[in-house]
């Protein structure tokens, strides 16, 4: 069986013992069956992980052990900022799942012209704190030892005035499908729209703001597979997609 990894947000520090949080001990317990003296791997989001091993165990709470500090990093150089207008049903959820394994550093949900999905106050937050339990998980599965940024619900003028990269691209089906730079970028910021797009005043707000134009295809993509392709294209281009691997 592949050793397990866990997040938890406790700081981790090599020969300690530490009791995991709730969800993550149910999930060792009662779905995997773990026992004590099972191996797994720690990590914090601060960098690095710890092979650890199960000290105690039972249906609601897990102690593990830590052992020696493992300085493992499988970042992407290219850190991508991906700004996506909120969408339907689990669209987002899927997005915010496989952007993580991609290697974004961070994912913005955003409302625009379009958008059919409005969160605010104590819905906000749940899905906030959702969006963030699917990137976690998706870091234990992928091996990344750092959480991407999964920021509140913003509005395309909020996102727009506030992101910083070296190159700026927004998805949009009728642009060129020229050369997005030649450089190599440090930073990427990505824009993409619902599913009906982003409206042409947005468009330009988006130009205005430095971002390119960018069309992937001649084929139009929906909105959960736009930024996947899209993030797929630049880690390949100027990150660290040349050798990716699946499992």
């Amino acid at each position: 069986m592949r050793v397990p990894r866990i997040y938890t947000g406790q700081l981790l520090r090599a020969d300690a013992t530490v009791e995991l949080e709730p969800g993550p001990s149910q999930h060792l317990s009662r779905v995997l069956r773990m026992k004590v003296g099972d191996g797994l791997i720690l990590f914090d989001g601060s960098g690095g992980q710890y092979p650890a091993s199960i000290a105690a165990i039972d249906r609601k709470s897990v102690l593990a052990t830590t052992y020696g500090f493992e300085a493992i990093e499988c970042e992407s150089s290219l850190r991508l900022q991906l700004g996506i207008a909120i969408s339907r049903g689990d669209r987002m959820d899927w997005v915010v799942q496989k952007a993580t394994e991609l290697g974004v550093s961070s994912i913005a949900p955003l409302v625009t012209e379009r958008t059919e999905v409005r969160l605010g106050g104590e819905r906000g937050d749940r899905k906030l704190r959702h969006w963030q339990q699917i990137a976690t998980s998706a870091c234990e599965q992928c091996g990344r030892n750092r959480l991407p940024q999964i920021l509140p619900p913003l509005t395309l003028e909020q996102w727009l005035h506030g992101v910083q990269a070296d190159l700026r691209l927004v998805l949009h089906p009728t642009a060129g499908s020229g050369d997005p730079g030649a450089s190599t970028p440090a930073s990427v910021a990505l824009l993409v729209g619902p599913e009906g797009g982003l409206g042409p005043t947005e468009i330009g707000a988006a130009e205005q703001a430095g971002f390119s134009s960018l069309q992937l295809g001649p084929r139009v993509l929906r909105t959960e597979t736009a930024p996947l392709a899209a993030i797929a294209i630049l880690q390949a281009r100027w990150g660290d997609m040349g050798g990716a691997t699946t499992g």
